[in-house]
């Protein structure tokens, strides 16, 4: 592996079918649990992860995988792989989230039931009159305990969500997440081990900025733009989120965006053309922030990101690369497509290595990325509320 998995991003949360039986099939976060059997399964799946720094996929005949291969290159992140895949695809960081939480609450039959369950019978929630503070309180909990969980099961870093109600607010952002990380060191989690996912809107860039020179690690997320990876890398952001396949379905449906027309024009993918833009300016101009390729649909998209920081990728991919076996001699060879030292070749203008700021930041911000940050937004700071509003229906728990 490239990386060390000491200190692996994390990963999105895919959606969450409505049905029960579906909900236990496909509840997952970046490491991809299953809920259900997790109690019988957990002691097995701990020693998996403990055992195992990386994708241990290499066939009795001796022969490579493409999964092996690839994983010389970049950090592959399994995404939404469920428990019965842990042996395979064993997992290496996570994310607690709004929706892990709402799924948690509709499956109590999970070793994270528990985690939840002390957030709403927590005394100082407990106190708390005003019912809207209340249920932000036992929220904040639920996310730490959760967090403290997954810190436990998995050897790289938890990201945890900040809340996107905020991400318009950078001194609420640095808030909220002084405020986790109180209860995470109240519970003996180190900061080292965490990260703390933040959308990149100015505001939560600025944000990043400020807590990353107070040692804290950010992961900032909804990057759909070349200004914002280039802010956020200017603000020393510990990891930076690019969501390829969205800006590829955005290009599908939609025009008038310059960034994804020139792509087009230059007949590139604008999700794999962004990342590789980004990579580079990470790389040649010394920025420590590390690079995350997600919404990865197929092989082909993966093979061309090889040599980034981190690519999440679906189960469908990794077992297709698992499957596929690689030979010495083969005709079809593995390439490092983005690399500092491609990096330190490739030419920028001097509008693209300015200083950052809001104003350039937001006319560098075209059509699509203005939409795919606000939807993200909105997304997480309803995800959020549904949780709250589940807090208030379903407390006080059991023996309270």
């Amino acid at each position: 592996m490239s990386l060390s998995l000491q200190s692996p991003p994390s990963a999105t949360l895919s959606p969450l079918p409505s049905s029960s039986s579906s909900l236990q099939k496909r509840l997952a976060f970046s490491v991809g649990f299953r809920p259900s059997n997790l109690i019988s399964h957990s002691r097995r799946s701990l020693s998996l992860i403990c055992a195992s720094a990386g994708f241990s996929s290499s066939l009795d005949t001796g022969l490579r995988t493409e999964l092996d291969a690839v994983s010389s290159f970049s950090e592959i992140v399994p995404d939404t792989v469920v428990f019965d895949d842990f042996e395979k695809f064993p997992p290496t960081a996570a994310t607690v989230s709004s929706s892990l939480l709402l799924g948690i609450c509709g499956l109590p039959d999970t070793i994270f039931r528990n985690a939840v369950d002390m957030a709403l019978a927590d005394s100082e929630c407990f106190g708390i009159d005003n019912p809207e503070l209340k249920y932000s309180c036992m929220f904040n909990k639920a996310l730490v305990n959760v967090g403290g969980d997954l810190v436990k099961l998995v050897p790289g870093r938890v990201s945890t969500e900040v809340d996107a109600r905020v991400a318009y607010d950078t001194h609420g952002i640095i808030r909220k997440v002084h405020d986790l990380l109180k209860l995470y060191n109240e519970i003996n989690v180190p900061a080292e081990r965490l990260l703390f996912k933040i959308p990149s809107t100015w505001q939560g860039i600025e944000a990043s900025r400020l807590l990353e020179s107070e040692g804290i690690q950010t992961h900032l997320t909804f990057v759909y733009s070349f200004a914002q990876a280039a802010a956020a890398a200017q603000a020393g952001a510990s990891v930076i989120q690019i969501f390829v396949g969205r800006l590829r379905d955005w290009a599908r449906n939609h025009s008038g965006d310059p960034e994804i027309e020139a792509a087009l024009k230059r007949g590139e993918d604008p999700g794999l053309a962004l990342v590789t833009k980004a990579y580079n300016y990470i790389h040649k101009y010394g920025y420590k922030s590390k690079l995350m390729a997600a919404a990865v649909r197929n092989k082909q998209d993966l093979f061309s990101l090889l040599g980034v920081d981190y690519i999440i990728a679906p189960l469908k991919v990794l077992q297709s690369l698992k499957e596929s076996v690689t030979v010495p001699d083969d005709k079809f060879s593995f390439i490092r497509k983005l690399s500092p030292q491609s990096a330190a070749n490739y030419v920028f203008s001097d509008e693209e290595v300015k200083k950052w700021d809001q104003l350039s930041v937001a006319s560098g911000m075209g059509p699509a990325a203005l939409k795919l940050l606000a939807t993200g937004v909105e997304g997480y700071a309803d995800q959020t509320k549904r949780v709250e509003e589940l807090f208030g229906k379903i407390w006080p728990p059991p023996n309270v």
